[in-house]
């Protein structure tokens, strides 16, 4: 019988260990902040702002938001980050993206304070991934598929692992990741040679492709863990994943839903990244 991965518990289990990490700042006067920059109000936008804020305030955990209008000028934006890096009450940064496309995302990642980076946005955080440094900050989506597979014990090492999805967001990172941990990795793409086949061969399957419904059975290997990181809305406006979740649960040995899954991780995963800077910035 296929087994379902509850974000939901996993995320209450980080959560515990976040507000006791948060509270030992507090007792010693450091209240752990975070700040969100913010162009204009797109619905996904302030729908991921405010779980974010709902996530923090639980573990004891300040947040703030910059909003700026959706054309405002470089200029405003350089003005806002620069502020908020060096602001000693802010210890974590998080852009929501994408950016409006007059904003030079490449110049704005080398902008922000790498040590304040908590969603992976800075070359020196991504750089850490890559290099396997445990003192930078993964981005949130590709760490809590890790948190899920760690709180269910799901062995990695020597495993056959698929990785679908190439951005920096969540592919390459996943991959990564998932590397450290010792699993023999495949990163497929849109150009990969038979996609579906290289799939069948993943005894973990993260399917990170933002395709709705895309992932049928003819990926999944029997048996196959499956971790479903897209968020959609189909055709009758309901959110479901890249996974077609009915065809492929069947076939899985565990299987993430959506809504439910990796996306209740990741607001705890962003809670435990501003902790965690903040203990580092305040240890001196």
């Amino acid at each position: 019988m296929t087994q379902v991965l509850s974000g939901k518990e996993v995320s209450q289990a980080l959560m515990a260990d976040v507000k006791q990490q948060a509270q030992q700042l507090i007792d010693r006067g450091v209240i752990p902040k975070l700040a969100i920059v913010r162009f204009g109000a797109r619905p996904d936008d302030l729908w991921y702002e405010k779980g974010a804020k709902r996530t923090c305030s639980r573990a004891g955990i300040e947040c703030e938001t910059s909003e700026l209008s959706q054309d405002a000028p470089w200029e405003e934006f350089e003005k806002v980050l620069s502020t908020l890096n060096s602001d000693p009450s802010v210890h974590g940064i998080l852009v929501l993206q994408p950016m409006p496309k007059h904003i030079d995302t490449t110049r704005a990642r080398y902008l922000i304070d790498p040590a304040k980076d908590v969603d992976s946005m800075s070359p020196i955080n991504a750089a850490k991934v890559f290099e396997g440094d445990p003192t930078g900050f993964p981005p949130c989506t590709p760490t809590a598929v890790m948190e899920i597979i760690r709180h269910y014990d799901i062995p990695l090492k020597g495993k056959k692992a698929v990785v679908l999805g190439r951005s920096m967001v969540v592919g390459k990172p996943a991959a990564m990741l998932l590397l450290g941990e010792h699993a023999t990795v495949t990163i497929c793409h849109s150009r990969t040679a038979d996609l579906a086949a290289e799939a069948r061969k993943a005894e973990i399957l993260v399917a990170a492709i933002g395709r709705a419904r895309m992932v049928t059975s003819d990926f999944i290997g029997q048996g196959a863990v499956v971790m479903d990181v897209g968020i959609n809305v189909d055709e009758d406006g309901k959110m479901c994943g890249d996974v077609d979740y009915d065809q492929v649960a069947p076939l899985a040995s565990m299987i993430t839903p959506v809504p439910g899954g990796v996306g209740s991780v990741t607001t705890a995963v962003l809670a435990k990244h501003v902790v965690k800077a903040a203990a580092a910035l305040t240890s001196a």
